[in-house]
């Protein structure tokens, strides 16, 4: 039976359904809806999840039992429900009954939360704080110290709006450490930030670490301050996709001295854009330090940078080295700024090409302005520059990897536990386990029937925000498009992958790779998660021999969506998770060893760890809550 013949089926039965019953529910009345079904679904034959059993049974050749932990993952609605939903998605109209459809299905169908008001105006600790708005918050204070302390970490959806923070006031400093990491959706938007202040600091200290997407606003930040300095470290960094915006910053300054060190370092496709950053200002003296090192295509924008600025002193040391592509722009960059200073060292030397354009850049500047280019390489564009008092030293058309990579990549920190040795995999052996909690939101698969008639590519970006509501520029636009520009991401050499958003899905891609003899296997929960634990019993799967496999991890959708890829060249095993002091078995991992690394960037995280190179050594890593690992059935 074909997946269009079952989901008619549906429809046809819904519509049997109906004609046996003489009054008709509202689709707004979810409760009353939901109540009508209960009691048809548990048993129902065309329930999505019966649908699933018979479709499992058809293309899973062998008889061991059903996975219950994916199972469980499958869409919750019942049988008329899912005809419901299919029949307005055929007909584009799902967004008209969007509440309905998402408390039904169980998605999450906004990350754009409402936040919580209110004026503050008195020296400060806020520690274990999340989604505020700060309005007028330290306005023409005098000296203080606001402290932020582990502020919104490990949330979902981050919404944070520091307004007119610390405007006007003198000696006031602002401190964000351990602001919003891990979260998966971080808003924040500091607006009129530190404007007019005098002296005072502001420090983000690894603020939007490790977030799925994040989404910062810096509007008039420190415009018209007096020497108010200001400091970002570890800002952003292994962050997947994310989109700063710079605007006005430091305008119209008065020695504002602004440093970015390790700033988008190891991120995938962040995107920064500095407009009329430093414009008209006065001996400002800016530092980007590790700048979008080792990043996945970062894209960096700079909009009349120091335009008539006075004195300006800038520095780009190691700028996006070892990044992947990237893509620079600077436009009207120091453009008839007097008497400043500007320094590229080891800028942009990527594995591939990148792609930076300088544009006006030092035009019509006066005085001595010093714009100074050291080990910088290929693939950049000079239009129409100043060439007095720009030189080019070391300037190199090469784009191999920097040999002084390696100072970098020892200064990362990598989770302990998170990647290891096959040797490690021994009974008695003694590790840390890393953090293995899920940090996405609950979400369930949608039907087939449905998920395969919504739009699903970067084209259709439009369609897929009004099924969504959402709105240009916000956080859920951004999730979509993300999402999408992942799934449509070229393969990698050897890599054959499918983004998936049912379970059947996911059963057809595992079968073509591996073919119907199949099993998934996932890590039985969390516990021994960020401590020692002792290796137990171990089980190498298809006898511990070198396999194939298709993992498949979560990525942020409102449905659950999964991304799932062929490993060739791994042994997978299982093994106990035994408490070190009790020596009772508290958990049953799965461990996946990638032996052929030779394709591996010579920047992750694994030889960071591990004190290798790529296609030297094998690593392996834990199969993490809500991820799994498809391999070929072990015989019984």
């Amino acid at each position: 039976m074909g997946r269009e013949v079952m989901a008619a089926m549906n429809v046809f039965f819904f519509t049997l359904l109906l004609s046996f019953s003489s009054c008709k529910a509202s689709l707004d009345d979810t409760s009353s809806l939901h109540k009508r079904n209960l009691s048809i679904s548990h048993h129902n034959p065309f329930s999505p999840k019966a649908s699933l059993i018979r479709y499992w049974n058809k293309h899973i050749s062998n008889s061991l039992p059903k996975p219950q932990f994916l199972f469980s993952k499958s869409s919750p609605l019942s049988a008329i429900d899912s005809a419901i939903f299919t029949k307005l998605a055929a007909e584009n109209s799902l967004s008209l009954h969007l509440d309905s459809f998402c408390s039904l299905a169980n998605l999450v169908c906004s990350f754009d939360p409402k936040q919580s008001s209110g004026n503050h105006g008195q020296h400060s600790n806020f520690a274990l704080f999340s989604d505020k708005r700060f309005s007028n918050y330290g306005e023409s204070r005098l000296s203080g110290v606001d402290s932020f302390k582990n502020y919104s970490n490990g949330l979902n959806s981050i919404a944070d709006s520091f307004i007119r923070y610390s405007r006007d006031s003198t000696g006031h400093s602002e401190v964000f450490t351990n602001y919003g990491n891990d979260g998966n959706v971080a808003n924040a938007t500091f607006g009129n930030y530190g404007s007019a202040a005098t002296g005072g600091s502001g420090t983000f200290q690894n603020y939007d670490n490790r977030v799925n997407v994040p989404g910062l606003r810096f509007t008039t930040y420190s415009s018209d301050g007096n020497n108010h300095k200001l400091s970002f470290s570890s800002y952003s960094d292994e962050t997947n996709v994310g989109a700063q915006a710079f605007t006005g910053y430091g305008k119209t300054g008065n020695r504002v001295p602004s440093e970015f060190i390790k700033y988008s370092g190891d991120s995938n496709v962040i995107e920064s854009t500095f407009t009329g950053y430093g414009e008209l200002g006065n001996g400002a003296n800016d530092s980007f330090t590790v700048y979008g090192n080792s990043g996945n295509n970062p894209h960096n924008n700079f909009k009349n940078y120091g335009t008539n600025a006075n004195s300006a002193i800038d520095s780009f040391s190691s700028y996006r080295n070892g990044a992947n592509v990237g893509q620079d722009s600077f436009q009207s960059y120091a453009k008839n700024s007097k008497s400043g200073k500007v320094g590229f060292t080891n800028y942009g030397k990527t594995f591939n090409l990148g792609n930076d354009s300088f544009r006006d850049y030092g035009k019509g500047s006066k005085g001595k302005t010093n714009i100074g280019f050291k080990s910088y390489s290929l693939g950049r564009s000079f239009k129409v520059y100043n060439d007095k008092g720009v030189t080019f030293a070391g300037y190199s058309n090469t784009s191999s990897f920097p040999g002084d990579s390696g100072v970098f990549a020892s200064k990362r920190w990598v989770e302990p536990g998170k990647f290891f040795r096959e040797s490690m995999l021994k009974q008695g052996n003694v590790m840390v386990m890393p953090d293995m909690m899920d940090k996405m939101p609950e979400r369930s698969f949608l039907p087939l029937a449905i998920v395969s008639k919504l739009p699903f590519s970067t084209t259709s970006l439009a369609e897929l925000k009004q099924v969504f509501q959402a709105s240009d520029n916000s956080a859920m636009e951004r999730v979509l498009l993300n999402t999408l520009a992942e799934c449509e991401r070229v393969p990698s050499r050897g890599e054959t992958k499918r983004c998936v958003g049912s379970v059947e899905d996911m059963v057809d891609f595992a079968v073509s790779v591996l073919g119907h003899d199949v099993m998934v296997k996932t890590t039985r929960s969390v516990d021994g998660s960020k401590k020692e634990v002792m290796i137990g019993s171990v089980k190498g799967i298809n006898g511990g021999e070198v396999t194939k496999s298709v993992s498949c991890h979560q990525s942020l959708y409102p449905y659950l969506l999964y991304y799932c890829h062929s490993v060739p060249k791994v042994r997978v095993y299982e093994a106990d998770i035994i408490d070190v002091e009790s020596k009772e078995r508290i958990n049953r991992g799965v461990a996946i060893c990638h032996l052929d690394t030779s394709a591996w960037s010579p920047d992750h995280g694994a030889f960071v760890a591990l004190g290798s190179s790529p296609g030297k050594i094998e690593v392996c890593h834990w199969i993490f809550e809500n991820d799994m690992t498809w391999t070929i059935a072990d015989s019984v």
